[in-house]
């Protein structure tokens, strides 16, 4: 999986606009799938120039113009052959958070208890925003993709529980010292 199949399952439904893919991958699909705003465009002019989609200028009135994307038969078929390739091993995400949590016994409990609520903070914030995603969206949804938002839910459900447990312990010890 790459940023061209993400964006091209984007397409398959309706044409979008490279700022509409841009949100959908930092809202929806940053759940399961990190691309950096730096490669969204070059990746869509590749592709463009690759004729799997094509850029169709559209005229507004009292806005600037906007480039409408359109998926090609050819990303069509390249889309169809990447789901029907054999399923790829789930990688997890770099975790900054994580790796200093892992490494804590060096900086002190303190340390690791603003980091523990700093996560904290972060979670529920992403969270948030899936939950209000999903309720905006469930409506129009797929059956498979109310599945992939869950389970998205209950991870950072997961995560915050045991964070919570976590700071608790690193708070008891800190007290009893």
């Amino acid at each position: 999986m790459n940023s061209q199949d993400v964006i091209l399952g984007m397409l398959m439904k309706e044409s979008k606009t490279g700022y509409e893919i841009k949100q959908l991958l930092e809202n929806v699909f940053s759940n399961f799938y990190s691309s950096s705003y730096g490669t969204i465009y070059p990746t869509l002019a590749r592709m463009e120039k690759e004729g799997l989609i094509t850029k169709e200028n559209v005229q507004q009135e009292g806005k600037p113009n906007k480039n409408l994307l359109n998926i090609t038969d050819k990303g069509r078929e390249s889309f169809n052959a990447y789901l029907l390739a054999p399923l790829e091993a789930d990688s997890i995400k770099k975790s900054d958070f994580m790796m200093r949590l892992y490494f804590g016994e060096f900086v002190g409990y303190d340390k690791v208890i603003i980091w523990l609520k700093q996560a904290q903070e972060e979670s529920q914030n992403k969270l948030d925003q899936l939950l209000d995603q999903y309720s905006l969206y469930k409506d129009e949804m797929h059956p498979a993709q109310i599945i992939c938002i869950q389970i998205g839910i209950e991870e950072y459900k997961a995560k915050l529980r045991i964070i919570a447990e976590g700071l608790s312990n690193m708070e008891q010890i800190v007290l009893t010292k």
